[in-house]
């Protein structure tokens, strides 16, 4: 083979390996692998056994997805605790780490997956209306106008980039349905997660292995028509 024949073969196959981005909550953290580094962290080397048996990035469930595809990691903005509107625990300002917040710092990826609404849900911030059009900057403190929000910027910002919503089992009803529906408006693939394996509330080496599997065979699936109406600037 000549050196022009290997040096296109390499174009092309760096050309296609996707690049994937992660905006999500304390489960899709690991520490010394954020964007930005001074994210909060949940998953670290040095947790107590008690607390996860998680002690390796390589055991995190967007590490295992992105291997076993040939990926590359763009971004992972990850944030734990993070809400995806702006109300956080006991009512408090959480635009300081909302997803609505970060969610303009993901890099230029093939693929994003948003994996949050878990907070929303132990927190039991307002729910609010579903609203598509005309939304105002207080409904961003209720959960379903924010995740509409957040899914029809999203869909504008990253032109051409896939996003898929993972949604954590065992949330609240009202939030688990709010997600589904607002995906399905949206266009957006939403994988449902079912029976993950927890330690402290938090995915274990198991759960993140069960949430690698069902996220391998949820993308392998057909994926619905993103919708959006066109913005330009």
């Amino acid at each position: 083979m000549t050196l022009l024949a290997l040096l296109l073969t390499g174009s092309m196959a760096m050309a296609q390996t996707k690049t994937v981005s992660v905006l999500g909550d304390s489960y899709s953290t690991y520490e010394g692998f954020l964007t930005p580094s001074t994210n909060a962290v949940w998953y670290q080397a040095k947790n107590a056994a008690k607390k996860t048996d998680v002690t390796s990035v390589t055991q995190t469930w967007w590490h295992q997805v992105i291997a076993k595809k040939g990926w590359r990691l763009c971004v992972n903005n990850s944030y734990s605790g993070a809400t995806i509107c702006n109300t956080g625990y006991d009512g408090n300002d959480y635009s300081d780490r909302s997803f609505l917040t970060r969610m303009s710092n993901l890099g230029c990826p093939d693929v994003i997956f948003i994996f949050g609404a878990t907070n929303d849900s132990w927190a039991g911030v307002p729910l609010g209306d579903y609203k598509y059009e005309d939304i105002t900057p207080a409904e961003l403190w209720q959960f379903r106008p924010a995740m509409a929000r957040m899914l029809e910027w999203m869909q504008q910002r990253y032109v051409g980039s896939e996003l898929v919503f993972l949604l954590n089992d065992g949330l609240r009803e009202s939030i688990t349905e709010s997600v589904k529906t607002i995906c399905a408006h949206y266009g957006v693939k939403c994988i449902e997660l079912k029976g993950i394996h927890k330690l402290s509330g938090h995915p274990s080496v198991k759960g993140m292995q069960q949430i690698a599997e069902q996220v391998m065979a949820g993308i392998a699936a057909a994926a619905p028509p993103q919708h959006s109406k066109p913005q330009w600037w």
